[in-house]
């Protein structure tokens, strides 16, 4: 049985479907002899559902800095991902929009941050439309913060990670961390839920407190697909169902890949995404792209031709909201 300390800190190496690498990766093209299969009967291009990608990192380290870039473990991607690398690694799959997710800058470049992805977000070169930029909203500070990117019709929300190790269990329920959230609420903005799978309870107290804050589970609630252990998978599935209840949370349908055996079929990742489109209905779960950090274990169409095929008995219309509909609706995109 595989210990649950084991894989955090395997994912914690990955940061969690945020950042990292336990592969090298180069031109979004996975290096490390891994060849997932495509999805059979995924949709030919030329009938591809429309797709936003609502979590899509991109890093230039000419503009913003990355401490976390120059640790020992992820020398394999200390390296820039530009728009230019994501537009090529998407070519081959029909994003219509995308949405930038934050990058852990160093704390003194989150201004900076925010204008880097504005300026992506105003070009017409790229599917960029908006973005949710990281902040600390454990500190008091944050209130300022939030309130000047506020202002930015292009910033939709907020994200710090909640599982790195310097984040303990518990700090999101804080008082600080509280009233920040419920500040959100109040400016119309999102938060980022990116947490342990066994601390999901814990998002669910705070969502209680904070109720007209929309607030969004990252990657299935981060459990791995190889998980072994029953509690675990127990308090997650609880934690997931607990969360559904709140309609003011969505659920994003992302970051298992990653989690899988480097030899992954699309059955794999059936179970953990099939649990979250279930327990959020068909108009509260969209998808997700986690580039670059799902090319660890799979291109970026490889993983849409995974969920292709598990939602392939779906309706149109169903495929088409988890695809498209609820992103454009929750993220109020144009």
């Amino acid at each position: 049985m595989k210990s649950t300390a084991s894989i955090l800190n395997r994912r914690e190496f990955v940061k969690y479907s945020s950042f990292g690498s336990a592969a090298a990766v180069c031109g979004g093209m996975v290096q490390n002899a891994v060849s997932a299969p495509y999805a059979a009967g995924a949709e030919k291009d030329d009938e591809a559902i429309p797709i936003v990608d609502t979590h899509q990192h991109l890093w230039d380290t000419r503009k913003l800095r990355l401490p976390w870039l120059g640790g020992e473990g992820v020398k394999p991607i200390a390296r820039n991902f530009v728009i230019s690398d994501y537009k090529q690694a998407t070519k081959d799959v029909n994003v219509v929009k995308s949405i930038y997710m934050e990058v852990n800058v160093h704390p003194d470049d989150q201004d900076k941050e925010a204008e880097y992805v504005t300026d992506l977000c105003k070009r017409q070169d790229n599917a960029m439309v908006a973005a949710v930029i990281g902040g600390s909203p454990q500190n008091k500070e944050f209130k300022e913060y939030a309130a000047k990117h506020s202002k930015n019709a292009y910033i939709k929300g907020f994200r710090t990670v909640l599982h790195d190790a310097d984040r303990p269990q518990g700090m999101c329920l804080k008082p600080t961390f509280v009233d920040n959230m419920k500040l959100l609420g109040e400016l119309g903005l999102s938060y980022d839920l990116c947490m342990r799978p066994d601390e999901i309870l814990d998002g669910v107290k705070l969502v209680d407190q904070c109720p007209k804050t929309r607030f969004v589970i990252d990657h299935c609630g981060n459990l791995s697909v190889q998980e072994t252990d029953q509690q675990v998978r127990k308090k997650w599935a609880k934690g997931i169902r607990e969360m559904a209840k709140r309609d003011n949370v969505v659920c994003k349908i992302s970051g298992i890949v990653v989690t899988a055996k480097l030899d992954w079929k699309p059955a794999d990742l059936e179970e953990n995404t099939t649990f979250c489109m279930e327990a959020f209905g068909e108009d509260r779960a969209y998808f997700a792209g986690d580039w670059p950090v799902c090319t660890l274990k799979a291109s970026f169409k490889q993983w849409v031709d995974a969920l292709k095929w598990i939602v392939r008995d779906k309706s149109p219309e169903f495929q088409r909201k988890l695809f498209h509909d609820n992103a454009v609706k929750f993220y109020r995109l144009s």
